[in-house]
């Protein structure tokens, strides 16, 4: 084992590119596997012993890979060799995430200057066993005592004795992760909030704005979602459900008992409830039940500077922005008498003055509001679009299914998380 520092802080690492001896790139650093040892009767554990990193590698899949593997740690990238197991990590017994369930936590000072809140740690390598363990703590103290000399917000480096066991404290504010990890994805939050103990995951779900916190929920398995809605006060589950789009909230109050599902909707603003009871009325599996009920519906008469404007709207998914459904007034769902729809591609290629009534595609036929899921994926299938509009018995737009709605239908329940059976790869050898 090789690093260019004998004392490394775990914050610094996370991000950093790590790669085989070969310079073949793995993945990236998320976290940090420590394993706590807990003290008996007011007495300080040992020293947490960091056991491997998190890494992120291709597809978004977070992989272990044990400190042992490890050969390098350096300002910019980690190496290690041996075989690393590309199965999905799970994190067992009393194993603990630096970041995700040590960064932000309370500690008691045993100095008796106050608490203080973790904002880093840092790791050492032993030198006659090659174990590396959590030797110091970066904290800000967050209880002024003692004089004028400790002051609230001040930050120092506490050795890991001098301090009680983080593990051990109530509530973790998920103030510092939450502000690591905002410019990921939903998807990607979601993926590692599932891995996380449910302690953990409602306690960054109570510090989540409601915009942000609605689409991780989206991008969660039911059972989570469902855990983390109902650990909820009402109010704020409504108000969440609100953020949500209308069919993944008519999709997670489906899972709810049907006394729960009311009061939630009860309690939502009455326009959005609305929305969302009427793909409530729909049998499972069909394409009422699938779709979002406000895509974007304009008359014939609207130009295509207009359309266009409609489509810029940044809470607009590309699949739902990619294309403007054409009916007659009303225009809200169910609209008037459908007349086609206009592919965003195709507004491109006309001037901002031309009526999309002269541009609609009529070659592409709607589908049934009770039409099967299978009939909607043949037909998204067969004329290669992303998106489709609904209508009713009548020729009305009761609203318009994307891609992504069909395959969240298509796909088994555990999709996101499910194992891929990916072998163990050899890291360190290339083989001809």
């Amino acid at each position: 084992m090789s690093s260019s520092v004998s004392r490394i802080f775990i914050a610094r690492l996370i991000g950093l590119d790590v790669f085989d001896p070969l310079g073949d790139r793995l993945g990236r650093l998320r976290d940090v596997v420590v394993l706590m040892r807990h003290g008996r009767h007011g007495v300080p554990g040992r020293r947490p012993l960091v056991v491997g990193l998190v890494v992120e590698v291709l597809g978004k899949k977070r992989v272990f890979v044990p400190m042992t593997r490890v050969t390098s740690i350096d300002a910019d990238k980690i190496i290690c060799t041996g075989l690393v197991n590309l199965r999905r990590f799970e994190q067992r017994g009393a194993e603990t995430l630096a970041v995700a369930e040590l960064f932000d936590r309370t500690v008691v000072l045993r100095d008796g200057s106050g608490t203080a809140t973790i904002e880093d740690m840092a790791m050492e390598r032993r030198r006659n066993t090659g174990d590396w363990l959590v030797t110091q703590l970066f904290v800000r103290r967050s209880a002024a005592s003692g004089g004028l000399m400790r002051r609230r917000n001040e930050t120092l480096i506490v050795d890991w004795e001098d301090t009680g066991d983080p593990s051990a404290a109530g509530h973790q504010p998920a103030t510092q992760w939450i502000v690591n990890h905002e410019e990921e994805q939903a998807a990607d939050l979601a993926d590692e909030i599932h891995d996380m103990s449910d302690k953990r995951k409602l306690e960054i779900a109570h510090e989540l704005q409601d915009d942000r916190l609605a689409d991780v929920l989206q991008e969660l398995p039911e059972e989570d979602q469902v855990f983390i809605l109902t650990s909820m006060a009402p109010e704020r589950a409504a108000a969440v459900l609100e953020e949500m789009e209308p069919d993944d909230a008519a999709d997670l109050l489906n899972e709810l008992p049907d006394t729960e599902a009311e009061e939630l909707l009860e309690r939502m603003q009455p326009e959005d409830a609305e929305d969302v009871r009427r793909l409530l009325e729909y049998e499972e599996g069909t394409a009422g039940s699938l779709m979002t009920p406000v895509p974007i519906i304009l008359p014939p008469e609207a130009t295509v500077a207009e359309a266009l404007a409609h489509i810029r709207q940044e809470e607009l998914s590309p699949a739902v922005a990619a294309a403007v459904m054409v009916a007659r007034p009303p225009l809200e769902t169910p609209t008037g008498k459908y007349l086609g729809m206009v592919h965003t591609q195709k507004l491109l290629r006309f001037p901002p003055y031309e009526p999309i009534g002269n541009l609609i595609d009529r070659s592409l036929e709607p589908v049934a509001d009770l039409a099967t899921l299978q009939d909607v994926a043949r037909e998204l299938a067969t004329y290669d679009l992303t998106i489709i509009p609904v209508v009713n018995d009548h020729d009305r737009v009761v609203g318009a299914i994307t891609i992504d709605d069909v395959l969240d239908a298509l796909l088994p329940e555990d999709w996101r998380t499910a194992d891929d059976g990916t072998p163990i790869r050899k890291v360190g050898k290339r083989y001809e």
